[in-house]
């Protein structure tokens, strides 16, 4: 506390119950006691639990150390002031958040981060280390124990698992993989947010400020608590439920013109008027996400996709998301507004590119081998369909097309679980593989298992549900293949699934398409491309999205223009 200005610090909680010995606790009951909130009431009691999990994190052999920062301060400091010396680059444009911090205190947190700037030169961009920095001095012995600490937590090698991205890469590729978390978990508030915002990723790109820049010093530090112990999922998780409680708190018609993102900080920066931290965490740890490998794969996806289009530096920061031009886009389906709110749905990887019109029913002719040969080669690709009526629909396929041939004489489905269907009109409205909603369902499957095959289809255009066939069931990233290539997000191989009808994304043979499968078909065309029907299914658990059976007026399918 020697760091602190105590007339700025909020009343402690009063927390009754807190174990004798909490640091002997087995992990699984000291995270549920972190998550309860037990050491609220005690700061020496934080203190010793933070240093103890600091010191229990895995890192690099060489790490410096509470010595190694007293030697390099001595050099560098002297006598003097920390003022006389510059930040670290990597902290350009950085919030300096303080934290209830004193005078001292502000200047020991300047010092340790010049230190880590000198002996961790390959961090190149971190804001969130002013916020940890600050958190922690609150609760160190002093400048070097503090230092220490949060070396492990930039040098850990956890696998699967992080702490601090620590280059402009690794934090845009982290805003991207919230962005495609809240677009799933948070179906209602991503809606609100693209309709309502010319760049849905500009919101999303401040999720880690909303933890540790905006939240209130007694919210942010019970989320420093469980991220200290669970990592970096525990901070999309409670990001997660800061947007759900915004969208409960807010209605739609004040955001007519408003700008969202300051909005949403100004929400976050008064959150006790809406919630308290309790039921913040309560509703975070309710939200169920894929297993820690399955966000690491998506990360690792966005990363791949930025170093692709050459998104490596802070000097790179132009509006690159905004890919649905509303002045040059055109579409007999749909609008450019409405093909915005398409490409806020699609997997942030991928909506990095704008849209490429690949095959049209009125230029190329109602040609099922024609669609194939202009899709193949391409994926994902967005399928629109309109109807003779005057209703829109269409999917998010995951996989090229081509995917089809490798099963031979029988046609297979194929496809990942980022695959959705949509209705455009008379409503938006978007229905994801089941297991997004319901991740408890499927098991990951175990190292040692290989890959089972996917399900074959059922008999084209009719809805038996007892077809057989396999099918390989990879491609999410949009490279070409190689040795050591990523695993992609959601494949069905990573899955231990309860039924065969759980998978049936996309299949395709001389007769016809179909998208989604089990109990009925989430939509069905025929060889001429003319005739439709769409119904209730088990993979992506639909209404029928338009009416049953329908005749085709136009479709369209948009790829990804690589620029």
């Amino acid at each position: 506390g020697q760091f602190v200005d105590w007339d700025r610090m909020p009343e402690p909680e009063q927390q009754a119950n807190i174990p004798g010995d909490i640091l002997t606790q087995p992990p699984k009951e000291l995270k549920r006691l972190l998550r309860e909130g037990c050491l609220a009431a005690s700061r020496a009691l934080r203190a010793q639990v933070y240093h103890r999990l600091c010191q229990q994190v895995a890192c690099r052999l060489v790490t410096p150390d509470a010595p190694v920062y007293r030697d390099v301060a001595s050099r560098l400091f002297g006598k003097h002031s920390a003022s006389s010396h510059p930040l670290p680059d990597f902290l350009e444009g950085c919030s300096m958040p303080t934290y209830c911090l004193s005078p001292d205190g502000v200047t020991a947190m300047k010092k340790i981060l010049i230190c880590i700037g000198n002996l961790f030169p390959d961090i190149t961009y971190s804001p969130i280390l002013p916020s940890l920095v600050a958190l922690l001095l609150h609760y160190s012995e002093d400048e070097a124990q503090c230092f220490e600490n949060i070396s492990r937590l930039i040098a850990s090698n956890a696998p699967h698992t992080s702490y601090i991205d620590q280059s402009f890469l690794a934090h845009r590729a982290s805003c991207m993989t919230f962005g495609d978390l809240a677009n799933k978990h948070c179906p209602a508030a991503h809606k609100l947010i693209a309709s309502s915002s010319e760049n849905v990723f500009e919101v999303y790109s401040e999720w880690l400020s909303w933890l540790f820049h905006d939240l209130p010093f007694d919210y942010a530090i019970r989320v420093f608590d469980v991220y200290l112990l669970e990592g970096q999922k525990v901070l999309y998780r409670i990001a997660l439920a800061l947007l759900k409680q915004y969208r409960l708190s807010v209605a739609s018609p004040e955001l007519e013109g408003a700008d969202i993102k300051a909005d949403l900080q100004a929400f976050v920066q008064n959150i006790a008027e809406h919630t308290t931290v309790d039921k913040l965490l309560e509703r975070a740890f309710g939200i169920r996400l894929f297993s820690r490998k399955e966000i690491w794969l998506l990360q690792m996806a966005n990363r791949k996709a930025l170093m692709e289009r050459g998104i490596t530096m802070v000097q790179s920061r132009q509006s690159f998301h905004l890919a649905v031009d509303m002045q040059t886009f055109s579409s007999g389906t749909v609008t450019a507004q409405e093909m915005r709110i398409i490409w806020s749905w699609i997997p942030e990887r991928f909506s990095l590119s704008p849209p490429l019109l690949l095959f049209s029913t009125s230029e190329d002719g109602c040609s099922l081998q024609r669609f194939y040969s202009c899709c193949e080669g391409y994926e994902p690709t967005v399928l629109l369909i309109k109807t003779t009526e005057g209703e829109v629909c269409g999917a998010f396929l995951s996989s090229d097309w081509s995917e089809r041939k490798k099963n031979g004489a029988t046609s297979g489905f194929f496809g990942t679980g980022e695959c959705f269907v949509f209705t455009v009109h008379p409503e938006m409205e978007r229905y994801e593989w089941v297991f997004i909603k319901k991740p408890e369902l499927a098991k990951a499957v175990p190292r040692s298992r290989q890959r089972s095959p996917s399900p074959g289809p059922m008999s084209l255009l009719s809805s038996s549900p007892d077809g057989r066939g396999t099918s390989s069931n990879h491609l999410a990233v949009p490279t070409p293949q190689r040795k050591g290539r990523l695993s992609p997000f959601l494949a069905i191989r990573h899955f231990l699934l309860p039924s065969k009808t759980a998978s049936m994304f996309m299949s395709g043979s001389r007769e016809g398409i179909i998208i989604g499968g089990g109990g009925g078909q989430a939509l069905s065309l025929d060889a001429n491309l003319l005739w439709g029907r769409t119904e209730h299914c088990e993979t992506f658990d639909n209404p029928p999205l338009c009416q049953e059976n329908f005749r085709v007026q136009l479709l369209e399918v948009w790829g990804f223009q690589n620029t």
